[in-house]
């Protein structure tokens, strides 16, 4: 992407144009936002839906459907339902951990954890169901329509060596942290702080985002000393009460964009 000074670290990898990257992908994972039941039922929210459509409005570049007391069935439900305000807004839609789920509602992709299934295996169902190719995402810019041409993985990771080994298998984008102490998901791993977060980007071509306890002032540090695609949020718009303000102070967070 565009914007990166001469010798600051944004200039270096993870940034995307990449020649195996879909095209705009980079830009696309700006900022994306978590779902949590719990905690935007605890910020005084009646539904997942009614945030992230405060969200997208706002800015927010992804959502990331996750569910993990949810049913397939109830799954897809939400997923439909967010479709219905992220395709028109040009937002993808992610499905944490059910490929199946994603597939079956017309996501834009999926995101895997190390407890899921590999990427290479993920990555073979999606071209055996006809998703698997195609040259990019869908344009860049607000309005976009339909899905993604070629159906996105992302996948977790905070080891140099391991994001070489997941992209090499296929896939298009990494989660990395747990960049800064958080609360928000019980599974997170140790902090690796951002120098843990600007080593796995630096090891890859593939974009790279930031997550775990990330702010509006963290994800300025992000930008300040990495060369990260963006930011992954759950409780910093899950949880708050003006979910637009919450957007958009994160995509606000420096002078310049991820």
């Amino acid at each position: 992407m565009s914007g990166a000074r001469s010798g600051d670290p944004r200039a270096g990898g993870g940034r995307g144009g990449t020649s195996g990257e879909p095209s705009g992908l980079a830009e696309r994972l700006r900022l994306i936002v978590i779902t949590d039941r719990r905690i935007a039922a605890g910020a005084g929210h009646t539904s997942i839906v009614d945030v992230v459509r405060a969200a997208v409005a706002a800015g927010a570049t992804s959502i990331q459907l996750r569910d993990k007391d949810a049913s397939a069935r109830e799954l897809a439900e939400q997923g439909r339902a967010l479709l219905e305000i992220t395709r028109p807004a040009g937002a993808l839609l992610f499905v944490n951990d059910r490929v199946d789920v994603a597939l079956a509602v017309g996501a834009d992709g999926v995101h895997v954890g190390p407890d899921d299934l590999p990427v290479g295996a993920v990555r073979r169902a999606v071209e055996g169901a006809g998703r698997g190719s195609g040259g990019g995402t869908r344009g860049v810019g607000p309005g976009g329509s339909g899905p993604a041409q070629r159906f996105l993985i992302g996948t977790s990771t905070d080891d140099p060596e391991e994001a070489r080994r997941l992209v090499a298998e296929g896939a298009d984008y990494l989660g990395c942290g747990t960049v800064y102490a958080t609360s928000s998901k019980p599974d997170a791993g140790s902090v690796i702080g951002v120098e843990g977060l600007a080593a796995v980007v630096e090891a890859v071509e593939a974009p790279v985002v930031g997550i775990g306890g990330v702010t509006a002032e963290r994800a300025a540090e992000i930008r300040t000393h990495t060369a990260a695609a963006g930011v992954a949020v759950i409780g910093a718009v899950m949880g708050a009460r003006d979910v637009d303000a919450a957007v958009r102070g994160l995509l606000a967070a420096s002078s310049a964009p991820f």
